[in-house]
């Protein structure tokens, strides 16, 4: 019973953010970024080292070792090293926009081979190659798989051995060339494309500066001409284009979770006039207003028929198959998706 009272609390509290979100504000760059400006991934194949018995039982990672040795002047062979303190990993990491040599990043340790686990292990210094085949860093350090196991941890979560972090243990070693400007002009690229969000934020824009300089060229895409009196000081122009506030458009779009038993709606979605008996319960839309059990309560709202059902004892699993039958009937014309 308490966990039916909590599923339609957090329907009731959907809705009402729903409806708050409907005529919420966001900063432009809260949800748009500058074409040219993205990050990039990074990838290296490494060797981690010290792992007590834990490693690979391949001779992969012993011949790369010993490759290794040879630049310091040591000649050994495979065979002589082959143990299982190293393993043969996958490291990889991201690098944002306008990183300079010198600063760092967060690397991810993945085990390749059969190794038992990474914990305690260095990994030597390796090269992160970008997808043109440059090397953007270099990453060395100590593995961190979050801890040592213990009573108490084991109980809660099993510890994940095989992957592991080295948090700043890649340093930039070359600058990824970032082109934010073509023609004179800055695109604008929305996290969500949407036509009405795109025209917003060209309306919003050609507000602030009183100037036709903003257009939206498609869902996705706005662009914006960079004015004569910045076009020695993007910079200011662009922080001034991020701070701009624009009111997004809300899809009207349902979201069901059938394992989970969540629904979550935008916008303020309506429903014609209908009838509909689903078991005991019986539910009626005319004239624009809800009714159950012969008595007219709200408006005819995808949020006051849940309540009305609510009222009338149904589970979290008779809402989802009554908005998904009357999404089939053509009812709920809106995007309904089930996950």
């Amino acid at each position: 019973m308490k966990r039916l009272k909590k599923f339609f609390l957090a329907i009731i509290l959907t809705a009402i953010a729903s409806m708050i979100f409907a005529t919420s504000v966001a900063r432009i760059e809260d949800i748009a970024k500058i074409r040219g400006a993205m990050d990039n991934q990074l990838f290296g194949v490494g060797v981690v080292v010290g792992l007590d018995g834990n490693g690979d039982s391949g001779q992969v990672p012993s011949t790369l070792l010993a490759n290794m040795l040879k630049n310091f002047g040591v000649v050994t062979t495979a065979a002589e090293l082959k143990s299982k303190n190293s393993a043969l990993v996958m490291v990889t990491a991201d690098i944002p926009p306008f990183y300079y040599p010198g600063m760092k990043l967060d690397v991810t340790v993945s085990s390749i081979g059969d190794a038992k686990s990474l914990q305690g292990g260095v990994l030597l210094q390796t090269p992160l190659y970008g997808a043109d085949g440059n090397v953007y860093a270099v990453a060395q350090g100590n593995v961190s798989i979050g801890g040592a196991e213990t009573k108490q941890s084991a109980s809660l979560q099993k510890r994940y051995l095989l992957v592991g972090t080295i948090p700043n243990g890649a340093i930039v070693q070359k600058l990824i060339p970032s082109d934010i400007v073509k023609k004179n002009t800055v695109t604008l690229l929305l996290n969500k494309p949407d036509f009405v969000t795109a025209a917003r934020v060209a309306q919003a824009i050609n507000g602030k500066f009183d100037s036709s300089i903003a257009k939206a060229k498609d869902a996705a895409a706005v662009d914006v001409k960079v004015p004569k009196i910045f076009q020695d000081n993007l910079i200011d122009f662009l922080a001034m284009i991020q701070q701009i506030q624009v009111t997004p458009n809300i899809p009207q779009e349902i979201v069901i979770n059938e394992r989970t038993g969540t629904i979550v709606f935008g916008g303020d979605i309506q429903l014609p006039d209908f009838t509909m008996s689903y078991g005991n319960f019986s539910i009626s839309v005319t004239n624009g207003r809800v009714s159950s059990g012969g008595t007219n309560t709200t408006t005819n709202t995808i949020a006051n028929l849940i309540s009305a059902l609510k009222a009338l004892g149904a589970t979290p699993q008779d809402i989802i198959s009554i908005i998904e039958s009357l999404h089939k009937s053509g009812i709920i014309q809106q995007n309904v998706v089930v996950m």
